[in-house]
């Protein structure tokens, strides 16, 4: 019988897969979840662009701890998450948010934003 989630369980499953160093370092993997137009306002305070932050290892293996997280729908197609992480290498705390589009490739992250804050 296959396992339904609900649609907050399924987002953040994908958020999460984000994080894990076998997807993060495999650019083939990384561009299925993100949208062809993808941007992100990191919070190191750099924009960047899908069509150029992708490099042939991927982007990067990070250590991050995701909580607090939430859907907020905006449409039948889009919904905002928000959720907060923890950088254990870097000792940050920062608040994020993504948005996800629904299209022919299913779920993907159309926008990301990360805001650093305090514990």
């Amino acid at each position: 019988m296959e396992h339904e989630f609900s649609l907050k369980e399924h987002l953040r499953e994908l958020e999460e897969r984000l994080l894990k160093p076998e997807i993060r370092t495999s650019a083939a993997e990384v561009s299925k979840l993100l949208a062809d137009d993808f941007f992100e306002y990191g919070s190191s305070g750099h924009v960047w662009h899908k069509y150029e932050g992708i490099s042939e290892g991927g982007i990067g293996v990070v250590r991050m701890t995701l909580s607090h997280f939430e859907i907020h729908q905006l449409s039948e197609e889009a919904v905002l998450t928000t959720y907060r992480i923890f950088n254990e290498k870097s000792l940050q705390h920062t608040l994020r948010s993504s948005i996800w589009k629904f299209g022919e490739n299913g779920w993907q992250m159309f926008f990301h934003q990360g805001t650093p804050t305090r514990a």
